[in-house]
């Protein structure tokens, strides 16, 4: 397909063409006539005499011709950008583009007396059929909560809620809080001075053979030992080596659990018993169980729609993906390659469920309407207890409305389906 404008006397002033197209990526080949060309040097010439100072020239009164000769490439670089934007809004507005980014111009060709040509590379959003979007066999995982559970989770409160007290005997056991002096004493890393620690044994937050060592002293001990650095510890300079080091035992601070009672229950928060704040626990992991559930029969459902459909996430879609990740986890330049080989299958598949979603939303009429906005704020606010107009202005102020509305419109396309397959319980 070529689309052509053309000039008052008849004569093609710029023509695009269609070189190739990809799913999410169409790039066009622009020739720009040479009469188009003419004009819009003369153009930027004349704008351009207006306003510089020559010697031997009132401002504003150097003839064209001298500018043209004097600011040549300078001239050029502004046909160039002119040409480019004027050709760039003719394909939008007659190629009926739907780009989701700037174009990428290469192969600028420029000669006298010839036409200026060069090529777009525009990402757009592809065009998809989905011929087979039912008809699967999903598992949902049977929710299930047990008395182990809610016990798990009540220790976890108690021990949110437990103070640290000083242990004067023994040595210390996993859990405890230690406070420790060490240094290394030996080699180009040795320590000037002692630094001190405090950590938590059995967390992870000390290399093994070092809590290893700590476990087998009693507070004042002090101790030197060999230990083996891990090839990925925190400080370089002890990567992989083996050094001497010499460990004091300060303090040993070990958790005084509350007891598990009606009280307890009512310091946690707004619980008569602990028969109440069982329940509660117990409805909580329920219904998080519950989200664990759906999302997983979602997600074998998107493998299903994009291995009956051979779906392919668009280059292009699963760049801009990657773009956001690596700004929200503030992934430095030297990395990016290896974060997009790390992340890329991740970022395919959010592309192709989002496809997915986009598209069954549009064909079957199912994105989110005012009224769907209306009623979950309303819901929302009767959680809350507040007034739908507060909840509102507190979305529109987070700019999160539009998140709300995606996350409405991604129900109902999951609705309607899976109402077209068959969902059994494991």
């Amino acid at each position: 397909m070529t689309t052509v404008e053309t000039s008052a006397n008849g004569t093609a002033d710029i023509a695009i063409s269609r070189l190739g197209e990809e799913p999410g990526t169409i790039t066009m080949k622009v020739e720009v006539g040479v009469a188009r060309v003419r004009a819009t040097e003369q153009k930027a010439a004349a704008v351009l005499a207006k306003r510089v100072r020559l010697p031997g020239f009132r401002k504003g009164r150097v003839p064209v011709q001298v500018v043209k000769r004097q600011f040549r490439d300078a001239l050029r670089e502004e046909v160039v950008r002119a040409v480019i934007g004027d050709s760039w809004q003719l394909a939008l507005d007659q190629e009926k583009l739907a780009p989701i980014g700037d174009p990428r111009v290469s192969n600028v060709s420029f000669r006298d007396e010839a036409p200026l040509t060069f090529e777009f590379q525009v990402d757009v959003k592809p065009e998809i059929v989905l011929d087979r979007i039912g008809g699967f066999m999903l598992a949902r995982p049977k929710v299930e909560v047990s008395d182990a559970m809610v016990s798990e989770q009540l220790d976890e409160l108690r021990r949110r809620r437990a103070p640290w007290v000083p242990v004067a005997d023994g040595p210390p056991a996993m859990g405890d809080m230690v406070e420790v002096t060490l240094a290394t004493i030996e080699g180009e890393t040795a320590d000037a001075e002692p630094r001190p620690y405090q950590l938590v044994l059995g967390e992870g937050q000390a290399i093994p053979e070092l809590e290893e060592r700590i476990l087998g002293m009693t507070p004042g001990d002090t101790r030197e030992t060999t230990v083996r650095y891990p090839e990925d510890f925190s400080d370089e300079t002890k990567r992989g080596q083996t050094r001497t080091v010499r460990i004091t035992l300060r303090e040993v601070k070990r958790q005084e659990l509350p007891p598990l009672d009606d009280a307890f229950a009512r310091e946690v928060g707004e619980f008569d018993s602990l028969d109440a704040l069982r329940a509660a626990i117990g409805q909580d992991i329920a219904a998080a169980a519950a989200r664990d559930a759906d999302a997983d029969v979602r997600r074998q459902l998107v493998d299903e729609i994009i291995s009956a459909n051979a779906l392919e996430a668009p280059r292009a879609l699963v760049h801009r993906v990657l773009g956001g990740f690596a700004q929200a986890y503030e992934v430095p330049d030297d990395r990016l390659e290896e974060f997009a080989r790390e992340f890329g299958p991740i970022a395919a598949r959010q592309v192709q469920r989002d496809l997915i979603i986009e598209h069954v939303a549009t064909r079957e009429s199912l994105a989110a309407t005012e009224e769907d906005l209306d009623a979950r704020i309303a819901e929302i606010a009767a959680r809350r207890g507040e007034e739908p107009k507060a909840v509102y202005a507190s979305l529109q102020k987070a700019k999160r409305l539009r998140e709300l509305e995606h996350s409405i419109t991604e129900e109902k396309v999951f609705d309607y389906l899976l109402a077209q397959s068959t969902v059994t319980e494991t």
